[in-house]
């Protein structure tokens, strides 16, 4: 699969209800959730009920046929989990008393509106991403999405030693950083 047909394909796959891009949608993401509610007083059984809850939401989204994801599957899926376990935080707030839970329901907001604000800078940080070219962007992308280390990097990419692929890859996420800023600073009209 290509990376940039991957996402459009494994949503037509999941339309279909096809066994590969369920597996692989739950392979990228379902640590991603898990930690996401473990770290939010919940359980691995919560995160597994919110997990799916979401896949609903996504399969159902797809299959409507008129569904356009301006995101990342990652990032919808996080999305979609994150205000459905914070929902269920509020709803068991009612039940316990009202002294500090106050406090956290109002923390729930700011987390809403923070995660509205990320999820457009991840938008704009996608933007930088596919304007960085090449080689930078796959070299990014075989660093902090898949993982490899330096040496499979620099074997991959064609560098002489470890050293040289840290030093393109330092040199990239600068230019990165240069081209993501710029947008930022032009796009950002709510400062």
């Amino acid at each position: 699969m290509k990376p940039e047909n991957s996402e459009k394909e494994i949503l037509e796959g999941l339309a279909v209800n096809d066994r590969k891009s369920v597996e692989r949608i739950y392979k990228d993401n379902f640590n991603m959730v898990q930690s996401l509610i473990i770290n939010n007083n919940g359980s691995a059984d919560d995160a597994k009920d919110v997990f799916q809850e979401a896949m609903i939401v996504l399969y159902e989204k797809a299959r409507s046929g008129n569904f356009e994801l301006n995101c990342q599957i990652k990032t919808f899926v996080y999305s979609v989990c994150r205000r459905l376990w914070l929902k269920r935080l509020q709803q068991q707030n009612r039940y316990s008393s009202p002294g500090d839970s106050m406090a956290e329901v109002v923390q729930v907001d700011d987390d809403l509106e923070t995660h509205e604000q990320r999820n457009a800078e991840f938008d704009m940080m996608e933007n930088a991403i596919n304007h960085l070219g090449e080689p930078c962007k796959s070299l990014l992308e075989a660093f902090y999405l898949q993982k490899q280390n330096m040496q499979m990097i620099a074997a991959q990419f064609g560098y002489t030693n470890t050293d040289n692929a840290k030093n393109q890859k330092y040199k990239c996420l600068m230019r990165l950083k240069k081209i993501f800023f710029s947008q930022y600073k032009n796009g950002k009209s709510d400062g």
